[in-house]
């Protein structure tokens, strides 16, 4: 009778994945986008990467403390903010830009709600969307010539795709990287050894990237193309600019994703519209930050009609009434 028996509430039944683990696991998977991103264009491209993680790792800890909470800069969710965020940035982009998008990342979408699972957009995305409202310019001029580093003017491939005109690099040229782009969206063999990891550790679902990339090329293949249907180039549409960054690394983060398989493919499917329409009627060139940031507004509504009902969850309404008015008439 010494022996206590210990109730607990759910779940009773652990798995060997942690938080840190698999922030980690992510952070590992773009070590070849960010190494590319230096090749490629330069030494500069590491100190943007570094200004841009070691303010949001600053940022997460200063206001952690000044609001007297935990100090959680140890689960690695800020350094990824900030990688991300350098990765869609130009190369030649002044040190403020990573400097003030990853503090408005981690403290305004990020701690202010709570902290690492209760933030409702990507902080990385907003980060990019808010550095892209402030410095435009910033975000459009500051290219860099591949494997030169010489500071370059003119427009992106993506920007060139757009514009209707055929001037574009070729496919082997756009799988190194030997083109005009932000530093982690050029090279997308780097990207996809990063991916390939992601996916063989189990750390993401391949439908939500599989949902944005099909939608994407669906879209650019079926409109890309003015005053023609079906004769777009759906395949350069999907390597150019942010497709393979933002559906294989900021899309599937777990806090703004789907809970369920096929809600995370209705997520990729609307994403990939979302940027599409984007890209093709837009102002901007580019549609991967809003197209993902609006679906994450949407994530709770997929959520709502994808989760799997209860044992003896009656869904049909009529019916659900009639259980009603017989339990009154009893």
């Amino acid at each position: 009778m010494g022996e206590k028996l210990l109730v607990t509430s759910s779940p009773h039944l652990k798995g060997p994945k942690t938080v840190r683990g698999l922030m980690l696991d992510v952070i590992l998977s773009l070590v070849p986008a960010s190494i590319a991103a230096v090749v490629i264009f330069g030494p500069r491209s590491l100190t943007v990467i570094l200004a841009s993680v070691v303010s949001a790792v600053a940022s997460e800890a200063i206001f952690e403390k000044a609001v007297k909470r935990d100090v959680t800069v140890n689960d690695l969710s800020a350094v990824i903010t900030g990688l991300l965020l350098a990765l869609t940035l130009p190369p030649g982009v002044r040190l403020y830009v990573p400097v003030v998008g990853s503090a408005f990342a981690v403290i305004v979408a990020k701690q202010i709600f709570g902290g690492l699972g209760t933030n409702f957009v990507n902080p990385a995305l907003a980060g990019r969307a808010f550095v892209m409202a402030a410095w435009p310019l910033q975000l459009s001029s500051k290219w860099v010539a591949p494997f030169t580093f010489d500071a370059v003017s003119g427009s992106t491939p993506l920007a060139v795709l757009r514009s209707g005109q055929t001037a574009i690099p070729s496919i082997s040229d756009i799988l190194i990287g030997n083109r005009l782009g932000s530093l982690g969206e050029t090279c997308v063999l780097a990207l996809l050894l990063g991916a390939s990891y992601l996916i063989a550790r189990g750390v993401i679902d391949w439908r939500l990237p599989a949902g944005y990339i099909g939608a994407v090329f669906a879209g650019a293949w079926v409109f890309g193309k003015s005053g023609a249907y079906f004769q777009g180039d759906g395949l350069t549409a999907v390597l150019l600019g942010g497709v393979i960054l933002g559906a294989f690394f900021m899309a599937t983060d777990y806090v703004t994703s789907p809970v369920t398989g096929k809600g995370r493919l209705y997520m990729g499917i609307g994403a990939g519209i979302v940027t599409i329409l984007i890209r093709l009627w837009g102002t901007y060139p580019e549609g991967v930050t809003y197209g993902i940031l609006f679906m994450n507004l949407v994530t709770p509504l997929i959520d709502r009609f994808m989760v799997p009902r209860y044992y003896g969850y009656v869904h049909d309404v009529s019916l659900r009434r009639k259980a009603r008015a017989a339990g009154r008439r009893a």
